[in-house]
C-alpha cells in the first residue's frame, strides 16, 4: 500500500510539474510573439524555449542562409540580404550568405539541409509553403498598396502558425513588383491571340503548363536564370515577367521594334525567405518577418529603382472592357487552380478582402466565391 501511495504521489508530482513547464513555455511564447515587446527580451525569452538549439556558452549557432540573384553577390537581391543578415547578428545570430545564380540548386540545397535558409521568388516558395505561395496568384493583389495591406495583416502573430508547413517556416516576404506580359508581337494582346504561339513557363511546375495548353498556345519549360535569353533569340513569344527584367535580362532585345509590354499586371513577384524549423524556431521566424515588413517601403523603393525607365512606346494599352474580362478570366483560372489545390483557399479568400476593401463595389465583393 506504501509503495502504491508512493507510485501515486511521484506520478502527480510529475504531471504537475510538466504542467507547471508547459504553463512557463506559453508564458515565454507569449512574450517573444509580442511585438510590444522589446526585441531583446523577445530573443531572451526564443533562447529560454529552446536551450537544445544553442550553443554550449549560451549563444545561437551560426546559421547558412542560401540567396537567389540573377546577378550572384553583385545583384540587388544579395546586397538587399545582407542588411537583412545584419538584423540578425544584431539579435545574436551569426549568418553566412551564399549566392546561387539558379534557383532550382538552391531548392534542392535546402532540400538537402545544406542551407537552413533560402531566399527566392514565391513562385518557388509555393513548393514549401501553399498559403504564402499563393500571395503570387495571378491577378490576386492588383497594387502595391493592396500588396502592403496582404502583408500586414499576414504578419500579424495570430497568422504565425501558416507560416510552418512540415519541417519549413516562411522567415518573411518582400515585394519584387508587378509582373507584365512581354510579347514580341504587339498584335499579341489578348490571351485569344496567344493561340499557337510559344509561351514560357517554369520547368518545375507542370500546372503552368497545363494552363497555357488550355488557351490553345504552346509552353516552353524555361528556367529563370534562361527566361530572357530564351525571349530575345526568339525561342518564345511571350514571357510574363517583373518590369525590372526589361534592363537586367535586356529585354528590350526581344521586344526589337515590333513587340510590347501588355499594360495590365499580371500579378505581384514577391521575394520570400523559407528556414528549416529546426534551425530557426517560429517565434525567432516571426521577428524576421516583422522586421520584412518595416522594410516594405525601402524594398519597393530599390525594385522601382532596377526597374528604371521604359520607353512609352512598348506599352500596349487595354481598353477597360477588356480589363474587365482580364480580371473575369484571372477569377476563374484562381478557381480552377484552387480546386487542385495548387493555391490556398485561405489565401485566396484574404486576397479578395483586401481586394473588397480598395474597391467594394467591385463585382466579386456582393457575391464572393473565393
Amino acid at each position: 500500500m506504501k509503495r502504491f501511495i508512493a507510485t501515486a504521489v511521484c506520478a502527480v508530482s510529475t504531471l504537475v510539474s510538466a504542467s507547471a513547464i508547459a504553463a512557463d513555455t506559453e508564458a515565454l511564447r507569449i512574450k517573444a510573439m509580442d511585438p510590444k515587446v522589446a526585441k531583446a527580451e523577445r530573443v531572451e525569452a526564443i533562447k529560454a524555449m529552446y536551450p537544445d538549439m544553442l550553443n554550449e556558452d549560451g549563444s545561437i549557432p551560426s546559421r547558412r542562409i542560401c540567396v537567389w540573384d540573377i546577378a550572384g553577390k553583385n545583384g540587388p537581391i544579395y546586397n538587399a540580404a545582407v542588411d537583412q543578415a545584419a538584423q540578425l547578428m544584431e539579435w545574436g545570430v551569426t549568418v553566412e550568405l551564399d549566392a546561387y545564380t539558379s534557383e532550382s540548386v538552391l531548392t534542392e540545397e535546402l532540400k538537402a539541409g545544406m542551407c537552413d535558409a533560402a531566399l527566392f521568388t514565391g513562385l518557388r516558395a509555393r513548393l514549401f509553403n501553399r498559403y504564402t505561395g499563393t500571395i503570387d496568384a495571378i491577378g490576386a493583389v492588383p497594387s502595391r498598396d493592396h500588396m502592403k495591406l496582404l502583408m500586414q495583416a499576414i504578419t500579424s502573430p495570430k497568422n504565425s502558425e501558416r507560416m510552418l508547413d512540415g519541417q519549413y517556416v516562411v522567415m518573411g516576404y518582400a515585394p519584387m513588383g508587378a509582373a507584365y506580359i512581354f510579347v514580341n508581337d504587339r498584335k499579341i494582346n489578348t490571351l485569344a491571340k496567344a493561340a499557337g504561339k510559344r509561351v514560357a513557363v517554369l520547368d518545375y511546375d507542370l500546372v503552368q503548363a497545363e494552363m497555357v495548353s488550355q488557351i490553345g498556345a504552346n509552353p516552353v519549360p524555361t528556367a529563370l536564370v534562361n527566361a530572357g535569353t530564351k525571349f530575345n533569340n526568339k525561342i518564345v513569344d511571350v514571357l510574363a515577367a517583373p518590369l525590372a527584367a526589361y534592363q537586367i535580362m535586356e529585354l528590350y532585345k526581344g521586344l526589337g521594334d515590333n513587340g510590347g509590354i501588355v499594360d495590365y499586371p499580371f500579378s505581384q513577384i514577391t521575394l520570400q525567405l523559407v528556414g528549416r524549423a529546426d534551425k530557426f524556431p517560429n517565434e525567432l521566424a516571426q521577428l524576421v518577418r516583422e522586421d520584412f515588413l518595416t522594410r516594405f517601403d525601402k524594398i519597393e523603393k530599390l525594385v522601382k529603382a532596377q526597374e528604371g525607365e521604359i520607353p512609352e512606346q512598348y506599352w500596349i494599352n487595354i481598353p477597360d472592357d477588356d480589363k474587365a474580362e482580364y480580371q473575369v478570366m484571372m477569377q476563374e483560372a484562381r478557381i480552377q487552380l484552387r480546386e487542385r489545390e495548387y493555391y490556398d483557399a485561405d489565401m485566396l479568400k484574404l486576397q479578395r478582402k483586401v481586394r473588397c476593401k480598395f474597391e467594394p463595389g467591385h463585382f466579386e465583393c456582393a457575391n464572393p466565391v473565393e
